[in-house]
């Protein structure tokens, strides 16, 4: 449907078009809700051959799951999707049915809702370690949930970002042998004896560089010249969320353990009355299930704030 010939207000406008957004979408659809996907087409798991740990869909490429699902939410009447980016939205104000705001589109186009949803995903940034980057979603990895079967008894590595690291050195250890990557970070001599208890070794110098034909891996390559053999990589990266759209708006940000994220309510409402959000960017935890089922309450959350009126 074109953009051209929808009504002067849609119910709402979703921004992210990937498991979180398109989870919502669906939701509104079935509420027989005018509904404006805006996507860019760039979600977070594209480096990823295959997406696990999904219901019913274990080993689907998630770039796949994402066609098939478009493709369903599309098929109702009153969805549209809308390729582009998100730049700025404001609250213009409040109209007969609710809140009223406003998105810019990078097309210079405007659409206009009643409710926003942000499934805006996160972009990860990674540690300035040369090889580590073109690896991602391949050798180097950050959910053992999703990737860890497949590594199962390979030499594995976890890179040291902080206390958490221990934990997550632990967990790694369920899959296969495993180091811990200390990269000149310090450890204390409890947390040393437990990983050493529970057979997890430690390396304590930097990391230079990653090794091996891209994008997998065969070494990590010390700073002190040893090469420290090693098949997979699991980091937990720092992430960023899109500020100038999330500030354009006013939502409020807390500090997630890996990185900012967008403050929400239970019923996954911003500090923004009539902006929902849902995904990466809105929960804890990060693989395709909780995203998807992320979405499904944002969606209906937000279609009971349009029953409701102003009142969520």
């Amino acid at each position: 449907m074109p953009i051209e010939t929808l009504d002067a207000s849609l119910d709402a406008v979703v921004i992210g078009g990937s498991f979180a957004g398109l989870s919502a979408a669906l939701q509104l659809a079935r509420a027989r809700r005018t509904v404006a996907v805006v996507d860019d087409g760039a979600p977070r798991n594209r480096f990823a051959a295959r997406s696990h740990g999904f219901f019913a869909q274990d080993g689907t490429p998630p770039l796949q799951l994402i066609a098939a699902a478009r493709e369903r939410v599309q098929a109702y009447p009153t969805v549209q999707f809308v390729s582009g980016r998100a730049l700025r939205a404001r609250r213009d104000g409040d109209g007969d049915g609710g809140r009223q705001f406003s998105v810019s589109l990078d097309d210079g186009r405007t659409l206009a809702a009643r409710r926003l949803l942000l499934a805006i995903g996160v972009q990860d940034t990674f540690p300035d370690i040369d090889g580590l980057a073109p690896r991602w979603g391949v050798s180097v990895l950050h959910c053992p949930y999703c990737h860890g079967y497949e590594e199962a008894g390979r030499r594995l590595g976890v890179l040291s970002a902080g206390p958490a690291s221990v934990h997550h050195a632990l967990l790694i250890k369920e899959w296969g042998p495993t180091t811990l990557l200390l990269n000149g970070q310090p450890l204390d001599d409890d947390e040393a004896g437990r990983l050493r208890a529970h057979g997890v070794a430690i390396e304590p110098a930097v990391v230079q560089a990653l090794e091996g034909p891209l994008p997998r891996l065969s070494a990590v390559r010390l700073a002190d010249g040893r090469s420290l053999p090693l098949d997979a990589l699991f980091v937990a990266p720092r992430v960023r969320i899109g500020h100038e759209l999330v500030d354009s708006l006013g939502c409020e940000l807390t500090d997630g353990p890996f990185g900012p994220m967008l403050r929400v309510n239970d019923m996954k409402q911003t500090s923004v009355p009539g902006v929902y959000a849902a995904g990466d960017a809105a929960h804890l935890r990060h693989n395709a299930t909780f995203a998807s089922a992320d979405g499904v309450l944002a969606g209906v959350s937000l279609h009971h704030s349009l029953i409701a009126g102003l009142g969520a």
